[in-house]
């Protein structure tokens, strides 16, 4: 019994997390882009949203790494794949959250708006830069996050 309890928690954790990124990533941030007023406040809302979704992504790296190692034999069940995995999405998101978005933020309060400012200026450049390796970082967990799903899957179903 306690096993499947370890076991839904892995999967429930990493499927909210990794479906919360989808969601974001093809419904909210398009959504806002879509039907705000202005670019400017759609990227607030993303940014809001984008915060949101690290917390629950940290909770949810925390989870499945507890639950897993109490299913484990030992703690070499640490170097297993999906486990470096989370680990790796768990560093890449702290990252993210610490370092990109909060300079993100700051640019965008220097900026007043990203939209007004000239693609040339170095704040948006900056900007753009940060914003760029904001999204590889969201593919980076999200594709690692799949492959984290169905390895969690095909274990629980030996």
């Amino acid at each position: 019994m306690m096993n499947s309890i370890l076991r839904f928690i892995e999967v429930f954790a990493l499927g909210t997390w990794v479906g919360s990124i989808i969601y974001l990533s093809f419904v909210v941030a398009p959504g806002a882009f879509g039907v705000l007023q202005s670019r400017d406040q759609a990227g607030l809302m993303v940014g809001y949203s984008l915060a949101r979704l690290h917390y629950i992504g940290m909770v949810a790296a925390v989870l499945y790494l507890v639950a897993g190692l109490a299913l484990a034999p030992s703690l070499k069940t640490l170097l297993q794949p999906v486990m470096l995995g989370v680990v790796l999405m768990l560093l890449l998101t702290v990252v993210s959250q610490t370092q990109v978005t909060p300079r993100l933020a700051q640019l965008r309060t220097e900026m007043v708006s990203v939209d007004a400012t000239p693609k040339d200026n170095p704040l948006r450049v900056e900007f753009d830069r940060l914003h760029q390796t904001s999204v590889r970082i969201e593919v980076v967990v999200l594709l690692i996050g799949i492959a984290a799903v169905f390895l969690t899957v095909r274990g629980t179903l030996r």
